[in-house]
């Protein structure tokens, strides 16, 4: 890996009350995917954000092509050959794929009208590359968000960059549309443009990466070829410690049936009845567009049910909001969390606790400021968050910290039922197993858990009974005993006769 054509070397950078990042190395080779990996706050994202033109740095050299740069804004970023996907998607929701595309680079005809004709075409050319086949004229609203995801890949496509950022870029993608991705990257890897591929996916890094970068709590710790090390040693790298068992799952005695759902039905899902046992986790499993977020919405109020019953404790519940559901229990924390988990211009204490403010409220009206306080930071002690107060802006916390206070948030209610639509989603390894710890302590203590997951090693690993769902309906009812990723897929795809 001689051929180095980006070099960031002691890059500091400081948030109010956070050294984000301090004194990092980072390098970047010709035709190389470099996978830049770490928990969630170790300052992958803001280092990245630094060379792309969105922060500035406060220390440090950027050097591209042996010349030291200095970008200050995203566009001077574009222009030298740097395209960023960022994890959370940038996308204008009214506009059209083409247009969003092409956004700032529109294709011009004589006199500077844009050639709409060209700029449809040529977007639809680099979504087939994706092994997307979408309409270019769709409004970007109407798109699913692993369709969106490709649109912005697409348009880093677009711009012809030299060096394109990666953030999660699998993270909302089906296994088909993952594979279309990496043969993309491989194209990519072979035409000479350089990959920095940001995943908590540690499968992914030895896929499809050639060599990594680790950062921990803002500091560089190291940088290796892919096939010099093993998962095990990436993970104490970025953890510093060991990791013991990945999926920590416990056996103990399921109580009685806490919510009967029967016959559910609505325009996404059709006549879906099961049980939730107290003390039991319940994993559903299926792939994207399965419905398994509807079934958790409509649980949760969200969605409206065209016919069907709930009942819990063998009482009918009468569920028409979110407001009933979670009077009557039931909790939900969203698998976008942005969108719908937190309020991102309120701080991390207000986050925490909108949900719960009854149960800080003293006996003359008055909300108890210090019991929330003492609540809000013992979950915050629970849960690992990063975050130099309760004060701080929920906006500036990293992904998975921000995952954590919406966790928190949920179980600050208190619920008998607890639905958690990909928990871990977007969550590196050092802190999915302190979520999986705390689902378990709350599993021991009697909750009863719904979790919805795309990674079939976590449904296996954590669960005591499995459902599959196919096309809004459950296709399958897996013993945790007999479960297997072959059994699992089959039902996923709709296959209900097993061998």
């Amino acid at each position: 890996m001689d051929d180095i054509i980006l070099e960031m070397n002691g890059i500091t950078k400081k948030f109010p009350g956070v050294k984000a990042l301090d004194n990092v190395n980072f390098h970047l080779y010709k035709g190389n995917v470099m996978a830049l990996i770490g928990e969630n706050g170790a300052g992958k994202s803001t280092l990245m954000k630094i060379l792309s033109g969105v922060y500035p740095k406060d220390k440090g050299k950027i050097i591209l092509h042996e010349k030291e740069v200095n970008f200050d804004t995203p566009k001077e970023a574009q222009d030298a050959g740097i395209a960023i996907i960022h994890q959370e998607l940038n996308l204008v929701p009214y506009l059209s794929i083409g247009e969003n595309i092409f956004l700032g680079r529109e294709p011009s005809k004589k006199f500077g009208k844009v050639d709409w004709n060209k700029l449809y075409i040529e977007s639809e050319e680099y979504l087939n590359k994706l092994g997307m086949k979408l309409n270019s004229r769709k409004l970007v609203k109407d798109l699913s968000i692993a369709e969106q995801q490709m649109v912005e890949i697409a348009k880093a496509l677009s711009i012809d960059a030299k060096i394109i950022i990666m953030d999660e870029p699998t993270d909302s993608l089906t296994d088909k549309e993952t594979e279309n991705l990496f043969r993309v990257i491989n194209e990519l890897r072979e035409s000479g443009k350089s990959i920095v591929y940001i995943s908590h996916r540690l499968q992914e890094v030895f896929q499809i990466c050639d060599s990594i970068t680790v950062l921990r709590d803002g500091q560089f710790i190291g940088e290796e070829l892919v096939e010099d090390i093993t998962e095990d040693e990436i993970i104490e790298m970025m953890v510093g410690r060991k990791l013991d068992e990945q999926f920590p799952r416990i056996d103990s005695k399921l109580g009685d049936t806490v919510l009967e759902v029967k016959n559910l039905s609505n325009e996404y899902i059709s006549n879906i009845s099961f049980n939730l046992l107290k003390g039991e986790i319940l994993g559903i499993s299926g792939l994207m567009g399965s419905g398994r977020t509807e079934l958790a919405k409509t649980i949760y109020g969200t969605i409206e049910s065209s016919s069907g019953d709930i009942y819990i404790y063998g009482k009918k519940a009468d569920i028409k909001s979110e407001k009933d559901a979670i009077e009557q229990g039931i909790t939900y924390v969203s698998e976008d969390r942005k969108g719908e988990g937190l309020v991102l211009n309120l701080p991390v204490l207000e986050n925490m606790t909108i949900s719960s403010l009854k149960c800080f409220v003293n006996n003359f009206g008055h909300i108890n400021k210090e019991l929330e306080k003492k609540i809000a930071e013992e979950y915050i002690n629970k849960l690992s968050i990063k975050t130099p107060s309760i004060n701080q802006l929920i906006k500036n916390l990293s992904g998975g910290n921000q995952q954590k206070v919406s966790i928190a948030k949920s179980l600050m209610s208190e619920p008998k039922i607890l639905i958690l639509d990909e928990p871990t989603r977007g969550v590196d390894v050092g802190a999915k197993k302190e979520i999986y710890d705390l689902i378990n302590e709350f599993k021991s203590h009697g909750m009863s858990i719904i979790m919805i997951s795309s990674d079939i090693p976590e449904i296996l690993g954590i669960s005591d009974r499995v459902l599959v769902m196919h096309e809004g309906e459950i296709s399958g009812e897996i013993s945790i005993e007999e479960a297997s990723q072959e059994k699992i897929m089959k039902y996923a795809v709709g296959i209900k006769e097993m061998e």
